[in-house]
């Protein structure tokens, strides 16, 4: 007798969760998005972020609208937590709703279940004399001469950065900015055509990152060899989506959308060379909101 008031509350729930979001069947699946940020989105739509939207939006009966926007800093202010106006008059409705990737956890959104994990990676263009490097400590081990000879990306920002501190590399680093605001490059784009240029040898990039470079070039033409997490420094993350903090039935929509059509991302994803690894259990994130 005491469980039957339960059930009918969680049911009742469950309910209200589905009527809220499937009032919205039928709009647009609207996505906050940077128009030049591969291999993530790109106003040709040819992004793996991209092709998850449209997977998402056609299992909702939805057509996919962007609201195009650099990833600089201010980007949730000026796009997910911005509102639409009508003349002079604002509107309930915002300029986007969902940001396709986000850090499981992010603190500027309400994040859903991760969809994917991934980690940094030391990537080196083969044939320029570090062809024997199977493991980022080797670089650490190496004679002196050799070290000083070596050009590897250096960001302002992030773990690769802190590894090559920690580790005596900083004098070898060759440096270049997380957020640029060039208009004709975001970062895989750039580290791309300067390793192709042989102004660097190597970078310790993020995965997906990395799997841009190496789709850019012939096979085998890198190494990528994953860096190694350690109880003081991480590399692996997990990622998530991102919605606006208290939209929590656009999260649990999206949620239903990620378990159910994991094998459809999967495949996705392995058209863009991006390093996968599993998702810990741990990863998932349960907003107190």
């Amino acid at each position: 007798m005491g469980a039957t008031p339960l059930i009918y509350k969680i049911f009742a729930t469950l309910c209200l969760t589905v009527i809220t979001f499937s009032a919205s069947a039928g709009e647009k699946f609207k996505v906050c998005a940077d128009p030049l940020n591969p291999p993530y989105s790109t106003k040709n739509k040819d992004g793996f972020e991209n092709k998850i939207a449209e997977l998402f939006a056609k299992e909702l009966g939805q057509t996919v609208e962007y609201y195009w926007l650099p990833q600089r800093l201010g980007f949730i202010r000026n796009s997910l937590n911005a509102p639409l106006k009508d003349t002079d008059v604002e509107s309930n409705e915002y300029k986007c709703d969902v940001i396709m990737g986000v850090p499981a956890g992010y603190d500027l959104t309400l994040t859903t279940d991760p969809y994917y994990q991934s980690t940094y990676v030391l990537l080196i263009a083969k044939g320029r004399g570090w062809d024997d490097i199977t493991d980022a400590a080797q670089l650490v081990d190496l004679p002196l001469q050799k070290q000083e000879a070596l050009k590897i990306a250096m960001f302002d920002r992030g773990p690769g950065t802190s590894w090559m501190q920690k580790n005596g590399l900083l004098d070898q680093g060759i440096p270049y900015q997380s957020m640029s605001g060039d208009s004709d490059n975001n970062v895989a784009m750039q580290i791309e055509k300067d390793l192709k240029a042989g102004k660097i040898d190597m970078v310790i990039l993020w995965g997906p990152m990395a799997g841009y470079v190496i789709s850019q070039s012939p096979k085998n033409s890198y190494s990528m060899i994953p860096m190694k997490s350690t109880p003081d420094m991480k590399f692996d993350f997990a990622m998530a989506m991102g919605v606006r903090n208290g939209d929590k039935a656009r999260k649990e929509a999206l949620n239903k959308l990620i378990a159910d059509k994991a094998k459809e991302i999967q495949a996705i994803m392995a058209n863009y060379n991006i390093p996968l690894l599993a998702i810990p259990k741990q990863a998932v994130h349960e907003d107190d909101d």
